[in-house]
């Protein structure tokens, strides 16, 4: 059963912590968007509402300006060229679970944008020392399930076998005769409410098949791929205000698709299939076959989508607009945080600008936050945040 909500333990070194990453944040806030204000006034009066609560309630334009910048500062993302047009969606008055699902049913609505994908992310109630926040428990809004086969076989996608196990526990059913593509519900978690299951409805779900401009059997694998990728388990930190639930999306890189989902040994594990039906010598890895069969895969997704009207962008061109960012970065007196091994590329990544540099590596606030509870309920479906 979950546990009521716990009683307000304001302790000092605590509320000290907020109220530097506040003024911290506030600062910012001021240098980048008025610095010709004065701050004092609204410094005081956080500081005293965090004294008095242990938190603080961030003005709307303030919100905006922190979810840009945790874009910008997301060390994982290549595509931050863009972070100044993230449309934020100020849903913090919004904590029960039947509310937070509809949001991000809309929120996949919003974002698809008749294929023209727009990063958004939506933010729900923030973690306070009265009230926990609500959680999402899936790593993405639109994940497809893994089924396990007697004969140790995988139907669908093999990270989220364990994940697919827990929620049919929990009450999913799924189709008939589960298949590779099938859209798990969605579990949104409050302390009041416990974990709740949602069926994610088709208006919702928008996907691409998946075909090759030349291979014309490609299209026989029946492959496909969902539209906007809204990461939906990380942790928004803003000025020392936390919101667990804050999914957020911009769009995909084809490798993301082509080489990570579908071409991961062990995930859709496709390659192979791929080599043998275009009819390449796979008696020896020095023919490679891999890399030759991986490219085709690609080459598929970023021609399928790109045939469908949906936004997607190819790992070269992304390369040269982050390097693009990390330039305006510079002038602008800023350091742009990036993890090396999530900005390369993982097809021809000697062959893209970003693989021939060092990178700032330290983080930056504020920004988003992938919490070993919430990696493991994505993967495993528990144990819940609120027992």
């Amino acid at each position: 059963m979950p546990r009521p909500a716990p009683e307000p333990r304001l302790d000092s070194a605590d509320i000290a912590l907020v109220q530097a990453a506040a003024e911290e944040f506030l600062l910012l806030f001021q240098a980048e968007t008025h610095p010709a204000e004065s701050l004092g006034p609204r410094i005081v009066a956080v500081m005293r509402e965090i004294e008095r609560t242990g938190t603080y309630w961030q003005t709307p334009e303030e919100l905006v300006f922190g979810a840009r910048v945790a874009w910008r500062n997301n060390a994982r993302c290549i595509g931050r060229l863009y972070w100044q047009s993230l449309q934020v969606r100020d849903l913090r008055a919004v904590s029960d679970a039947g509310t937070v699902a509809a949001h991000c049913f809309d929120h996949l609505r919003t974002a698809h944008n008749g294929g023209k994908i727009r990063p958004m992310i939506s933010v729900f109630a923030p973690e306070t020392p009265t009230r926990p926040a609500p959680r999402i428990w899936n790593e993405q809004l639109i994940r497809y399930a893994g089924y396990d086969l007697p004969d140790g076989h995988v139907v669908g996608d093999p990270r989220y076998r364990e994940f697919t196990s827990e929620l049919i526990q929990r009450g999913w059913q799924p189709p008939d005769r589960p298949g590779s593509f099938d859209v798990l519900p969605l579990v949104v978690e409050t302390v009041e409410e416990g974990p709740r299951l949602f069926q994610l409805p088709g208006s919702a779900v928008h996907e691409v098949a998946l075909e090759h401009p030349e291979l014309a059997w490609f299209a026989d694998l029946g492959l496909r791929w969902h539209a906007v990728p809204v990461i939906s388990n990380n942790r928004l930190d803003i000025g020392g205000v936390s919101y667990p639930a804050a999914p957020f999306n911009g769009w995909y890189m084809g490798t993301e698709i082509g080489a990570r989902n579908l071409g991961d040994s062990d995930r859709y594990a496709l390659v192979p299939e791929v080599a043998a039906r275009m009819g390449l010598d796979t008696s020896s890895e020095a023919t490679l076959w891999r890399d030759r069969a991986l490219i085709e895969l690609n080459r598929a997704v970023l021609h399928s989508f790109q045939a469908n009207g949906v936004s997607i962008t190819d790992h070269h061109t992304e390369s040269r607009r982050f390097l693009v960012h990390l330039e305006r970065e510079e002038r602008a007196g800023r350091k742009c945080p990036a993890d090396w091994t999530w900005i390369v590329p993982p097809v021809s990544g000697s062959q893209t600008p970003v693989f021939h540099r060092h990178y700032d590596t330290e983080d930056q606030v504020p920004n988003f936050f992938a919490d070993p509870d919430a990696a493991r309920r994505a993967l495993y479906g528990g144990p819940p945040a609120f027992r």
